[in-house]
């Protein structure tokens, strides 16, 4: 069994633990705002400049198979860590980058060790007490929704000032300084000797399997995030149209609307912690799907757009949080191994969200991509629903012994 204690994380900790999620998931993101900048100085046809993008969601993708599982046999303090400087690594060659090549590269790489967010994720379900755990996994959830949005305005600013290489130098530098921090900050999780990496990894293929719990969540995750990847995949479309016409940089500054949301939705973690997951995955949902009303408004006025902005981000993060405090709570001897293979059902739902959001607004307009989002968020709420009437949501025993937990 594993030999984790609990512990009380301070306040100090919850915001490195929170930045290091932020600054991690930037490096993904990051390119987006700068994308046309990038590829000209890089000498990318607007054909080829989707490969940047997809660069960092592949090394992601990689990462969260090969590398989160990591976290259920080695001591993942000194997993952060590593993975942080590597990330550096990653953005400092993306910094650098002489041709579109090398760009590629360092994407893929800063994708791949950007899973460290999800090693955090498991760090903090492991060394807190049931009483926070929610609290503590809500605070590293609005770091990444910080990263993602908020590196869009950080990004659009600093492109337009210092060049477009300037955001990857930075991000590379901070991935560096929290190496530093999270080793001297950050208590270990040391734990007796458990389970091997290829049990751990074939023990993910079998939850989809056996775990009602896992496979609920997972697909709720997936259209959660198609929805969520509707708005932020699509948006800058009609913004940057009639009739608004926005730049660039006055296009990433809703991100900081998004950002308000999602720092309301680390309360979700305290109500989570008092055993309300599941209600507030309910009622999230349906106002995940009433936001869409108000952006879809978006050639009368923008008002109506930040404020369902903020209920859209907010909902999104609120069943976030819930769904990761359920399944570390049921599954607290290879959290890692849990959460890496619930967020592939979040790569995948993002992705999806990302690709038909620009092909519905291309054939049909913005209110098409709304009623898009909507039909995401309800295909959600509706699967939440049959789980609780089926009484599938409660977790399955299997019957083989769970990976690590012989004493």
């Amino acid at each position: 069994m594993e030999g984790v204690v609990s512990t009380e994380i301070k306040a100090s900790q919850r915001f490195v633990l929170a930045l290091v999620a932020a600054v991690a998931v930037a490096t993904i993101y990051a390119i987006q705002p700068i994308l046309e900048a990038a590829g000209d100085d890089l000498g990318l046809t607007s054909g080829l400049l989707g490969g940047l993008v997809a660069a960092g969601q592949i090394g992601y993708l990689i990462g969260l198979v090969l590398l989160v599982p990591l976290g259920d046999v080695v001591n993942r303090r000194r997993l952060i860590t590593g993975h942080l400087i590597l990330t550096g690594v990653g953005a400092a060659i993306v910094a650098g980058a002489p041709n579109g090549v090398v760009a590629v590269v360092g994407l893929v790489v800063a994708g791949v060790f950007a899973v460290v967010v999800q090693v955090t994720v498991a760090y903090v379900a492991a060394i807190s007490g049931p009483s926070e755990r929610g609290r503590n996994i809500g605070a590293v959830t609005s770091g990444v929704v910080i990263g993602i949005l908020g590196v869009r305005v950080l990004a659009g600013v600093l492109g337009d000032e210092l060049g477009w290489r300037s955001v990857y130098g930075l991000l590379a530098m901070l991935c560096i300084a929290l190496a530093v921090t999270v080793r001297a900050k950050l208590a270990p999780d040391v734990r007796t000797p458990g389970a091997r990496y290829t049990q751990v990894l074939a023990s993910m293929g079998r939850l989809a399997r056996t775990d009602g719990l896992f496979l609920s969540r997972g697909l709720i995750a997936l259209f959660l995030f198609a929805s969520f990847g509707t708005l932020w995949s699509g948006l800058a479309l009609p913004l940057g149209a009639e009739p608004w016409n926005l730049s660039t940089t006055q296009i990433g500054l809703l991100g900081l609307a998004g950002v308000a949301g999602a720092l309301g939705a680390a309360r979700a973690g305290r109500w989570a912690d008092t055993g309300h997951a599941q209600p507030i995955t309910g009622w999230s949902l349906a106002l995940l799907t009433g936001s869409w009303l108000l952006i879809a408004r978006i050639e009368t006025t923008l008002w109506l757009l930040v404020i369902g902005i903020i209920l859209l981000d907010f909902a999104v993060q609120a069943v976030h949080v819930s769904s990761q405090h359920l399944l570390t709570t049921a599954h607290p001897n290879r959290a890692s191994s849990v959460i890496g293979a619930y967020m592939a059902f979040y790569s995948f739902g993002s992705a999806i969200g990302a690709i038909t959001t620009t092909w519905t607004y291309t054939a049909w307009g913005w209110a098409a991509s709304c009623w898009l989002g909507a039909a995401y968020s309800l295909c959600a709420l509706a699967l939440w629903g049959l789980t609780r009437l089926r009484g599938t949501t409660r977790h399955l025993e299997s019957a083989e012994p769970t990976v690590g937990s012989r004493c």
